[in-house]
């Protein structure tokens, strides 16, 4: 309905929305009438409803998105760089500032960074019973939990597409968001342009700048690093998994500001250094080793992406992997112990254990994490562990 001055309602306050038990929806919401209050209280009280607000100063109406309001819960549980971004950053060349050409996997990887993203910050996840075969995560149809904004372009983008698709797959939504479905009638759902939308939010970050470097005959905008220590948090993340056998989970974001405790720390630094590895980029970070300790390190990680990419996750540790066992499956697991002892001679000569790393995440699992997230994790890496068949 058009106000006096033409401005209309498109969207209402979550706040005051019934709850919904897949999808947030939100509802109209009245529009905020002037008061006494300050124009700081009537934003506060409508939240991320109401398009229209009064300032009392001028007494005119104002209009804003809602999606522009920063959510500052999920801001201090978040980390400052996204999956994509930290993979982005382990690929690219620090002083020239692109990336390699001749890399033809680093593009669906980020595709399936999306969705782990999605997955971590609770808006997407495997649907009950969306599998039909249990040992194939991929097939799970995705579920849209959350259907709020995050504030990412990439992110958001994604969310729209699922909201508004029929039930699909996980492997088919990575085909799709990255051009590789030859269903015409979704072809709108591809994501065009990544490597250089990433590198403008890394810009807007402070992390890259924007120049023009001059190839042959033509001029084309490159992203050198500007801020050094972004990219070596996330090096010393690959380190702490790779080339040491203990593991202390908060020092992992150690980086982070200080009001922020970043949650799922474990879980993220393995989808940050397994799709680093299916993206090609794992040894951009390794070159100062030697070869020997770089093959070792390297086969560590294929087998942690061959352990993390199946449900449930690394199955032969102690426990029973993730999601954890019930108590029945434990006491049978332990009747095993010749299988324990070869868990115990196969411990890796370097490394964190992927026995070590999925009781960690069971940890945070069990403290704030959602079980159809983790699947969304394992049946991307079962995907990215195909990529020689599928690129």
């Amino acid at each position: 309905m058009a106000s006096t001055s033409g401005l209309q309602r498109r969207r209402g306050a979550a706040a005051h929305a019934p709850p919904s038990p897949n999808v947030a929806v939100e509802e109209d919401a009245p529009i905020v009438s002037s008061g006494a209050r300050s124009a700081a209280a009537i934003e506060r009280s409508s939240g991320s409803g109401s398009l229209n607000r009064i300032d009392p100063s001028s007494g005119h109406q104002v209009a804003y998105d809602p999606r522009d309001l920063v959510d500052l819960g999920e801001e201090r549980t978040c980390p400052r760089l996204t999956l994509m971004e930290e993979v982005f950053l382990l690929g690219l060349k620090d002083t020239q500032g692109f990336l390699s050409l001749w890399n033809d996997k680093l593009s669906y990887t980020l595709r399936g960074c999306i969705l782990m993203e999605l997955a971590l910050r609770g808006r997407i996840g495997i649907a009950k019973g969306g599998s039909q075969r249990p040992m194939c995560i991929s097939d799970g149809l995705i579920q849209l939990y959350n259907a709020k904004m995050t504030g990412d372009p990439l992110l958001d983008e994604t969310l729209r597409s699922i909201q508004q698709a029929p039930a699909t797959s996980l492997g088919d939504w990575i085909d799709l968001l990255s051009g590789e479905n030859w269903n015409v009638m979704r072809v709108n759902m591809q994501l065009k342009q990544v490597r250089e939308r990433i590198a403008k939010g890394l810009v807007e970050k402070g992390i890259l700048r924007t120049e023009k470097r001059n190839f042959l005959l033509f001029d084309m905008p490159t992203h050198p690093l500007v801020d050094m220590s972004a990219k070596d948090a996330v090096r010393r993340r690959v380190y702490a998994l790779t080339l040491s056998q203990g593991l202390h989970g908060p020092s992992l974001y150690k980086d982070e500001k200080q009001d922020t405790t970043v949650t799922l720390p474990v879980t993220r630094s393995v989808c940050m250094l397994c799709t680093a590895l299916c993206a090609d980029v794992l040894e951009n970070v390794l070159r100062h080793l030697s070869a020997q300790v770089r093959e070792q390190v390297l086969q560590h990680v294929e087998k942690l992406v061959r352990e993390f990419g199946r449900w449930p996750m690394v199955p032969d540790a102690p426990g029973g992997g993730l999601p954890p066992r019930s108590s029945i499956e434990m006491h049978a697991a332990s009747s095993a112990p010749a299988r324990m002892l070869s868990r115990r001679q196969n411990k890796p000569s370097m490394g964190v254990s992927p026995a070590d790393l999925v009781l960690a995440m069971r940890a945070e699992y069990e403290q704030v994490g959602v079980k159809s997230a983790f699947e969304v994790v394992a049946g991307v890496l079962e995907v990215l562990g195909r990529m020689e068949s599928l690129v």
